[in-house]
């Protein structure tokens, strides 16, 4: 049997081994099978076998539906699928969430600093090199047409049926309920590209963006991009910068202002930078590039970052300079849409100032607002004085990542449409959600 390097270990985990006695069922239906070592108040701990290969993992019992050890089951936590009575609840109505969204394994805390170096550390590396639980319920599939071999640059003409960029463009990215089967595929090729390195590497930078634009696992995107080597080198420009933000999101700000500040400048540092409190640092670099060929691009960026640090004047100067810029004869959509987009955002600010939600009575508001594709619709239900959900039920966006369920559960858990930061990835469309949201409360105001 040939020998394989530990990151493909994913690859490998194709089929499950022979059914044993042990198993323990996940709160998302995955079910691992083998052998339970270890048992305390927090975990669990099963070895199992796939391919041929032995595991051992460790599971976090509030993530755990059921165990079962020498044949004797015991439930922990009801499963999204079952009531208290063992029955199945009512049918859900409107769309359902994305994979992933009540499953955020290696998630960790949202940049609240409160992890060593050596725990963010030892969380990548464990998270890194077990699959997540939603593994064995996910087939892989792709087209058959698929050209594997993957070559770059593609053939001409636009086909998503064969090249793999344009098909996780055309078809895994816009279509949550492929995401997960989008990671499986990136696994697939690490195994099919043993022998290929530079491919090999794609592969993995690849994995790293689904994890982290896709599923919001920091743990899996900072693993695969640290196999990628973004933090060396040009080659996955930017994935540098959100390197960084994972490090931050998993709970250590240094850490990522220490690989932020190695970096070449990019646009993207003054949006980490303003999201982690950084606000200084961050209009210091877009204040540099404001009278440069992507001064709308800077100007956008610090607006942005005032607007989360809730400097809302100083976040209206900034709009006002983008909205201002006079349109070139080289890219006029682009900074046409830039401009629109700061119009929206000075609109919104404008509605943060009287927003009141007592004010607001008990109901269902709409409103829209401009994304990158067209208007964005949003429905917000108030009830006692708070924002009891907000649904976007209406867009034309394709590569909306996680934006959409991530925007919309950062503003009903702060209560607010002030101080949300933008998804990565997905910046004008999350903005497109605030800025709706804001605009739904202001007209049901009395």
């Amino acid at each position: 049997m040939p020998r394989f390097a530990l990151s493909t270990i994913f690859a490998l985990l194709l089929s499950a081994s022979a059914p044993a006695a042990d198993i323990v069922k996940f709160l998302t239906g995955a079910e691992l099978t083998g052998r339970v070592t270890a048992r305390d108040d927090t975990s669990v701990t099963i070895e199992f076998t796939m391919s041929g290969r032995t595991f051992s993992r460790k599971c976090p019992l509030d993530r755990v539906h059921a165990v079962t050890i020498g044949g004797k089951r015991e439930v922990l936590n009801q499963s999204a699928g079952t009531s208290k009575s063992g029955t199945s609840p009512p049918p859900r109505v409107g769309p359902e969430p994305p994979p992933g969204a009540g499953s955020r394994s290696g998630q960790g805390s949202t940049g609240a600093g409160n992890r060593t170096v050596a725990q963010v550390e030892a969380l990548i590396d464990q998270q890194g090199r077990t699959p997540p639980d939603w593994w064995d319920s996910v087939p892989l599939e792709y087209p058959r047409t698929l050209d594997l071999a993957w070559p770059m640059p593609p053939p001409k003409g636009w086909n998503s049926q064969r090249n793999v960029g344009q098909y996780v463009w055309d078809v895994i990215n816009p279509n949550p309920r492929k995401w997960r089967s989008g990671v499986r595929l990136m696994h697939h090729l690490l195994t099919v590209h043993e022998n290929r390195p530079t491919t090999r590497r794609r592969a993995m930078n690849e994995l790293g963006r689904m994890y982290f634009a896709l599923l919001q696992d920091y743990a899996r995107a900072a693993f695969w991009w640290r196999k990628a080597e973004v933090d060396r080198g040009d080659l996955f420009i930017g994935n540098g910068v959100r390197l960084a933000e994972c490090y931050w999101k998993l709970g250590n700000k240094q850490m990522a202002l220490e690989l932020s500040r190695r970096l070449r400048p990019q646009f993207g540092m003054i949006k980490l930078w303003g999201d982690m409190g950084e606000t200084d640092l961050a209009l210091r670099l877009a204040d540099a590039n404001l009278r440069g060929p992507y001064g709308y691009l800077a100007g956008t960026y610090a607006g942005d970052a005032c607007r989360v640090a809730g400097l809302h004047q100083r976040a209206l100067k900034y709009y006002q300079y983008v909205v201002n810029l006079p349109l070139p004869s080289q890219g006029r959509e682009r900074v046409e849409r830039y401009r629109q987009r700061a119009r929206a955002n000075i609109e919104a600010i404008r509605l943060f100032e009287m927003l009141d939600l007592k004010r607001v009575p008990d109901g269902t508001y709409r409103a829209s607002s401009p994304a990158y594709a067209g208007e964005l619709h949003v429905e917000v239900s108030v009830r006692g004085g708070r924002i009891e959900s907000v649904q976007v039920t209406q867009h034309k966006e394709k590569q909306f990542y996680s934006a959409i369920d991530a925007t919309t559960r950062k503003i009903v858990e702060k209560q607010s449409v002030r101080g949300i930061d933008a998804t990565s990835s997905a910046t004008i469309t999350s903005e497109a959600i605030i800025n709706a949201t804001a605009k739904a409360l202001s007209g049901g105001m009395q």
